[in-house]
């Protein structure tokens, strides 16, 4: 989905969006049921609990390097390939809720994306990929995260009117 700005192999080659530590495990990914049990046939351990219509991993222990890895990510990359979660497809994009609407924000953690200047960012989203993320919220609320500290807001949702 983000490929017109974000080379896969860069992607392949930093992984960053695929580890959490106790401060961002909330920005684990929302799963499909069946995506939960594409997971469980390579990684029989895993565990998901249900969150608004969707699946989140149950994160149930820490590395000792003190992190958690997404139970789809292998050594060779994610095992879902295009099949990826919707907020994985869109990352570092993020759709938050903002004082009662959403917005747009964006993970400063991807360096790929976070050197670029903010006009190519949001000039993107308006290309028709903030549409996109909007509808595919407007059909899966879940995940739709609260806004958290420090994520640039780039774009807010248009008011509907009524």
């Amino acid at each position: 989905m983000l490929k017109k700005i974000l080379k896969g192999e860069s992607c392949a080659a930093c992984r960053l969006c695929c580890v959490f530590d106790r401060y961002d495990v909330w920005e684990t990914p929302v799963f499909t049921a069946e995506t939960c049990e594409r997971i469980r046939d390579v990684k029989p351990d895993a565990q998901f609990v249900s969150k608004d219509g969707g699946f989140i991993s149950r994160v149930t222990e820490f590395g000792d390097d003190g992190l958690f890895t997404c139970p789809a990510l292998t050594p060779t990359g994610c095992m879902l390939g295009n099949d990826k979660p919707f907020d994985c497809r869109i990352w570092p994009y993020r759709i938050m809720e903002i004082g009662g609407r959403r917005a747009i924000a964006i993970a400063s953690i991807c360096p790929e994306l976070y050197e670029r200047p903010l006009s190519q960012l949001v000039g993107f989203l308006q290309e028709g990929l903030a549409d996109t993320i909007f509808a595919y919220a407007d059909a899966h609320p879940e995940i739709v995260k609260p806004y958290y500290e420090g994520y640039p807001v780039l774009l807010f949702e248009r008011e509907r009117t009524k």
